[in-house]
């Protein structure tokens, strides 16, 4: 048989070679070498449905992907994205879903069915017996189809879901009689299962997480407030502590001063007069009967001294008081009877730390007490300002104080080791301490000014030593 007769190519012959009716041949045939063209009739049809069948399964995956995509909003979107999926590609009239019981706890809903109308049918008893049958059977733990099932019908599939060599669960479809299932939509299937299966337990592992992660943020607010709680007590019990032993303090310096400062000072009283009355008639000179009488006055205000004193110590209540009682306070000791005392609070009052409380009021006993022993004042003015920023107070009276005599006198204390006016020193003490400067300067009132300036939010603020002008 020649070439031509058996539809070769011939070898010989003019070019471009005839066909046997007189045409030109072609030449290389494009169709053929695809496999769109070929002498075995059935090849175009076969490769037909392999096109079709490879369409099908390319759009199952890209099914499957945009279901997976959703393990971030919980097993619930999950579950129903994954059925929804496997309905879609078998074009089933019920696929039903369902977890072995006890196995992925977490995971909800346990079972899902989606009917011929896309409803979604969570109650068991809306669906047919059939399908109920082998919902059952999933959540039991059964593994796979039976032989019977497969070979009954070919539009029936059950699919377990495997996790780790165990069955946790399965996917169930019926598919119209017309729709029967191949190889291919088992395979497809079997992918999904398997993702479905990692994609649930990775559900439970976010959704644990984030519970986790909530409980323990609960906790770790739960702890800083506990933690504010215990700084707090803390500090209420070292102030507490602080306060009991200062006040046992307070109450031994109190009891010394009376049993004995202050029976000295008395005693002395006593014998300055037996001593005046003495003189009286041996004709003391008026210079020495003078000396006498400013001797009794000094010890009866030294006396009058001590018993404020005692009164301030034994009834100390600052704790319970804010600045402006205390300072009110002050007026109600025993100062002599000739001193008028006046208070005055401006501003809007701020609380201050319990110590820069305690220091102001000390300062302010400290100016008093001055102004009562030495200053020869009838009146006194105590001015408490709260500024934005900062406080003041202020110490007048119309004595006989002079600025320059007392800021000598400061600086003569701060070499001097005899201990003599050392309340001046603990007034600038106690004002550097708080951040702030005293003042001496010329009262309004005729006599001395002692200013106390402290800057609020800033007790660690380390202030110049020196005493302002």
């Amino acid at each position: 048989m020649s070439g031509a007769a058996n539809g070769s190519v011939p070898s010989s012959g003019p070019w471009p070679p005839r066909s046997h009716d007189g045409r030109s041949w072609p030449g290389p045939d494009l169709d053929a070498l695809t496999g769109l063209r070929t002498g075995k009739p059935s090849f175009y049809p076969e490769y037909r449905v392999s096109a079709v069948r490879l369409r099908r399964v390319i759009l199952a995956l890209e099914g499957i992907s945009s279901a997976l995509v959703r393990t971030m909003e919980g097993s619930d979107a999950l579950v129903r994205a994954v059925v929804a999926a496997a309905a879609d590609h078998l074009s089933a009239d019920w696929v039903a879903f369902a977890l072995v019981d006890g196995r992925l706890a977490d995971a909800r809903p346990r079972h899902l069915v989606l009917g011929p109308d896309g409803v979604e049918r969570s109650d068991l008893e809306m669906v047919p017996p059939g399908v109920r049958a082998h919902i059952e059977k999933v959540r039991a733990g059964d593994s796979g189809e039976s032989e019977h099932d497969r070979d009954a019908s070919r539009c029936h599939l059950h699919v377990p879901l495997r996790l780790d060599s165990r069955t946790v669960g399965g996917f169930v479809a019926w598919t119209p009689r017309d729709r029967e299932i191949d190889d291919t939509d088992r395979s497809v299937m079997r992918i999904l299962a398997g993702q479905t299966a990692s994609a649930l337990q990775n559900c439970a592992l976010l959704e644990r997480s984030e519970r986790l992660y909530a409980r323990t943020a609960r906790q770790a607010a739960d702890l800083r407030a506990r933690n504010a709680e215990l700084q707090q007590t803390q500090e209420q019990l070292g102030a507490a502590r602080q306060r009991e032993v200062l006040d046992s303090e307070r109450h031994r310096i109190a009891r010394e001063l009376h049993d004995s400062v202050t029976q000295y000072a008395l005693s002395a009283g006593m014998h300055i007069e037996v001593v005046r009355g003495e003189i009286a008639g041996l004709g003391a000179s008026k210079a020495l009967r003078e000396h006498l009488d400013t001797a009794k006055d000094l010890t009866k205000r030294a006396v009058e001294q001590l018993r404020s004193a005692i009164y301030a110590l034994n009834h100390h209540e600052s704790a319970e008081q804010d600045l402006p009682a205390m300072l009110r306070q002050l007026t109600t000791v025993h100062m002599p009877d000739e001193l008028r005392i006046d208070v005055r609070i401006g501003g809007e009052p701020v609380a201050l730390p319990a110590e820069a409380e305690q220091s102001l009021f000390r300062i302010a006993g400290e100016a008093l007490f001055n102004t009562a022993m030495h200053a020869e004042a009838t009146r006194a003015s105590i001015r408490l300002a709260y500024r934005p920023g900062a406080v003041r107070l202020t110490v007048s009276d119309d004595g006989r104080g002079r600025p320059e005599e007392v800021r000598r006198s400061m600086r003569a204390a701060a070499v001097s080791p005899s201990g003599e006016h050392r309340g001046l020193v603990n007034m600038q003490t106690r004002a550097a301490e708080m951040g702030g400067t005293v003042t001496f300067r010329r009262a309004r009132m005729g006599g001395l000014q002692v200013q106390v300036d402290v800057p609020l939010g800033s007790p660690g603020a380390q202030p110049s030593r020196g005493v302002a002008s």
